[in-house]
């Protein structure tokens, strides 16, 4: 009997929170949209200011059919207190790109943009997947801060080998998209 390569899908209840920060890695949010949405998953994005400048909330908004949140002060949600409110729908929090300087501010408990409040406030299981330069990977101050994350229950995503900006290959390639959408659905299901 042949094995099916097709993955189960993911309830159709349930609703992932996509953050993404700023790495140029944030254009492979693109390619983890698709296959979140076709495995039964709502997707709702959240950007911090650094994540504008590599992709843009439309792009995200076409791809998800959903409202893209990164202001905090914004007047026209739908929600009284913003950043609970999407804590509170999150059946999941998938932060990839997660860039060196959104790991700190996490780690050291920063609360100064939406994206970090929500994390802040959720009770779900909160995926990290870093991506970033290898020196600024491998530096002891950020192996730290993902130990202390890892501590407090964040599941973490490791970067693989693989080109950088930089023009070099090394460790701080954000990790492929097919181990980014099983470690998502295993945690759902």
């Amino acid at each position: 009997m042949k094995k099916s390569n097709r993955r189960p899908k993911i309830s159709r209840s349930k609703t992932v929170l996509h953050i993404l920060t700023g790495s140029i890695a944030a254009y492979k949010a693109c390619d983890l949209i698709g296959p979140l949405k076709r495995l039964g998953a709502r997707v709702v994005c959240i950007m911090t200011d650094s994540a504008k400048e590599f992709i843009t909330p439309l792009t995200l908004r076409a791809l998800t059919g959903e409202k893209v949140f990164f202001d905090f002060f914004a007047a026209d949600v739908p929600y009284n207190v913003q950043h609970i409110s999407l804590a509170d729908e999150a059946d999941l929090i998938l932060v990839a790109p997660a860039s060196a300087n959104f790991i700190a501010r996490l780690a050291a408990g920063f609360a100064n943009d939406l994206a970090s409040c929500v994390i802040l406030s959720a009770r779900c299981p909160i995926v990290i997947a870093p991506a970033m330069n290898d020196q600024m990977y491998e530096h002891p101050i950020t192996q730290e801060n993902i130990q202390k994350l890892k501590k407090v229950g964040c599941h973490f995503v490791e970067p693989i080998v693989g080109d950088l900006a930089c023009g070099k290959k090394a460790v701080g390639h954000i990790a492929d998209t097919s181990q980014l959408i099983a470690t998502v659905q295993k945690l759902l299901n």
